[in-house]
């Protein structure tokens, strides 16, 4: 062994290097950001620093796009997943990676009797990388909500649910009305209000800005509306044939 890799060795040996239990601790507490944090200190301390800043870089974007496609996955899917299996799955992910790159280093470490941080220090980590998570998640969540594409739908969707309200008290005492009323009602009044119904969602499904669970249920009302504007079209076709 060389003298430079004897001074190496003993260089490593007075660093403080996380363990695998404390960066899986923190990363179950915080989120992969804080693991990635923690995983580069490590490298640093190995004197690995361009594994360092790869370590760093991609703990944030699997932190983005984790967190964003939880964002994109429609609502009633995400319900379905135990609020548990998440953080389970991305701390085993981490664990993971610490053991297969920094796992024999940190085992080496341990038999030097070599120091490494407290679980307080990483659980620290992990509650700021969850702050920043936190925040990262409002920040979010304000711009969505100043989205100008939300307010457009609320307007169209209130339009909408009058049409629908209107047109269904045609069946409101329907059996003391005349045919010459009802086709007058579905004439004037029902079959206008759901081929109005039907432009709505058309345009709000062409609306740009909205998110994939909302557009999923506007292309049901879409459906839903020509169902009903084709069953209105066949109530005056087969039972009023007689009334043009």
């Amino acid at each position: 062994m060389t003298t430079t890799t004897i001074q190496d060795a003993r260089a490593i040996n007075e660093q403080k290097l996380y363990s695998v239990k404390a960066i899986g601790g923190a990363t179950f507490l915080g989120g992969p950001l804080g693991a990635g944090y923690m995983i580069s200190e490590n490298f640093k301390a190995l004197h690995a620093p361009e594994k360092a800043r790869t370590a760093l870089i991609l703990a944030i974007i699997f932190t983005l796009v984790l967190f964003g496609g939880l964002f994109i996955i429609p609502e009633h899917i995400i319900d379905r997943v135990p609020k548990q299996l998440i953080p389970i799955a991305y701390t085993a992910i981490i664990y993971g990676i610490v053991e297969w790159k920094q796992g024999d280093a940190l085992k080496q470490h341990k038999e030097n009797d070599a120091p490494f941080y407290s679980g307080w220090r990483a659980a620290g980590i992990g509650l700021i990388s969850l702050a920043v998570l936190l925040i990262g998640i409002f920040a979010y969540v304000l711009i969505e909500s100043n989205n100008p594409a939300y307010d457009i739908y609320d307007t169209k969707i209130e339009i909408f649910s009058i049409n629908e309200s209107e047109s269904l008290a045609f069946y409101e005492g329907i059996e003391s009305k005349n045919d010459a009323t009802i086709l007058q009602e579905l004439n004037t009044l029902v079959i206008p209000k759901w081929e109005e119904n039907v432009t709505i969602v058309e345009n709000l499904i062409s609306l740009e800005g909205l998110p994939s669970d909302i557009q999923d249920q506007n292309k049901a009302l879409l459906e839903y509306s020509e169902l009903r504007l084709q069953n209105f079209i066949l109530i005056k076709k087969n039972n009023l044939g007689g009334y043009r």
